[in-house]
């Protein structure tokens, strides 16, 4: 969805063209950029200047603070780990936003995904999962995440293990997981190979150009 920013002289323009300029700092757009964070958790779509753009509004207007539009702003940062959007979120704030209870409880599962404690993020989760059923994608955008930690830890893993971190989900969806990553099931093992040795361990050729005056002087020291 294409939102417009009505300006002072009539004319609209693209959210993407108001980040770009002095506008960004317009309170007046404020209302604009928080539906259009309602739209990227309903429609998955992501936009990280957009929302910390948000952010900073409210740090210049606290009067105008939504806890609401704060709590989807840093869920939705979850979903683009393992970048740092949370920790950028995170710095801009306010500590009457610090305070909120909410808002707490989001940086504590921020806080065990950093851990890589997936298992109890999940658990977590499932008691808090009224907090993030309005953000599309969510669970698989974390499963994601998870994924890519599994694939720079592991060389193989059992299969009941990748299911319990990727949230204690079916056989059906796990193969789904196995598949878009690549893995493969290590026969009748219960294993799944993540990658090969042969497959981490690369050969790099290195071609170092030496000048003919860098070798003239060096021969002429050993003179």
């Amino acid at each position: 969805m294409s939102h417009l920013v009505k300006m002072e002289n009539g004319q609209s323009q693209t959210i993407q063209e108001m980040l770009g300029c002095i506008e960004r700092y317009n309170p007046d757009h404020l209302k604009t950029l928080e539906a259009y964070i309602q739209d990227q958790a309903k429609n998955n779509t992501y936009d990280l200047e957009a929302n910390l753009a948000v952010l900073k509004l409210y740090q210049f207007n606290p009067h105008m603070l939504n806890f609401e539009i704060t709590y989807t702003i840093l869920l939705k940062s979850l979903t683009n780990l393992p970048h740092t959007d949370f920790v950028m979120a995170k710095c801009l704030l306010l500590p009457q936003q610090m305070k909120d209870e909410n808002i707490q409880t989001i940086i504590d599962l921020a806080d065990i995904l950093e851990r890589a404690d997936f298992t109890l993020f999940w658990q977590r989760a499932e008691v808090n999962r009224t907090m993030f059923r309005h953000i599309s994608g969510f669970h698989d955008s974390i499963r994601k995440f998870v994924c890519h930690v599994v694939g720079i830890t592991f060389q193989t893993i059992k299969k009941d293990l990748l299911k319990e971190l990727l949230g204690g989900i079916e056989d059906s969806t796990l193969e789904s997981w196995i598949k878009r990553n690549g893995w493969k099931h290590q026969g009748s093992t219960g294993l799944v190979v993540i990658a090969m040795q042969d497959d981490k361990i690369k050969t790099k050729n290195i071609t170092e150009k030496i000048e003919f005056e860098n070798v003239g002087a060096l021969m002429a020291q050993c003179l």
